[in-house]
């Protein structure tokens, strides 16, 4: 029996999975960041290729952690609205601190600040973090799951022959259908 035995090994030790997890996850969403000029910029934005069970393993990370980014962005819309325009540490950003004014942005935001902590505590990268909580979070705001996508790749992997599989996250590289176009019927009764 298979009793609490969830979850594939890996091949590792648990503390090496957890740190392949992660790595897959920063793989996963630095592939967003905007990367105009670099030599190794992604060939697709928000697409990885792995093997397919690291893809099922990752896949409920990443969707705890877009969860996550998403139900910041209301507190983070609440926040913006209570900030203050001014530069920081000017003395109009200074009166803004002392007022009333910004205990309610405060209160606004610390729940997003403690969505961003958690999102940290899982990834461990604060680049990472930036870029779900920035870019990702808001593309997903009306989306209530199922962020990402695994798709199988037809060669296997050189070497071992590991089913290879594209992990993505669903919308930016979505699959656009396009109808066929219906023949026009030609009446050559009439004639």
């Amino acid at each position: 029996m298979r009793h609490r035995r969830k979850g594939r090994i890996l091949g590792r030790n648990p503390n090496h999975q957890r740190a392949l997890l992660r790595n897959l996850v920063i793989g996963l969403l630095m592939t967003e960041r905007d990367a105009d000029g670099e030599s190794n910029a992604p060939a697709v934005p928000g697409r990885i290729i792995t093997t397919i069970d690291k893809a099922k393993e990752v896949r409920p990370l990443v969707e705890k952690c877009v969860t996550l980014a998403r139900k910041a962005q209301k507190h983070l819309a609440a926040a913006a609205a209570l900030a203050s325009p001014a530069d920081r540490n000017t003395s109009t950003w200074k009166q803004w601190r002392e007022s009333d004014q910004w205990q309610q942005w405060n209160k606004a935001i610390s729940p997003a600040l403690a969505l961003r902590r958690r999102a940290l505590q899982l990834i461990g990268n604060k680049e990472a973090v930036s870029i779900l909580f920035n870019v990702i979070g808001p593309r997903f705001e009306d989306r209530d799951g199922g962020y990402t996508r695994i798709l199988r790749l037809s060669k296997p992997r050189l070497g071992d022959a590991g089913t290879r599989v594209i992990l993505e996250f669903v919308g930016k590289n979505g699959r656009k259908r396009s109808k066929a176009v219906k023949p026009t019927v030609v009446d050559d009764s009439e004639e």
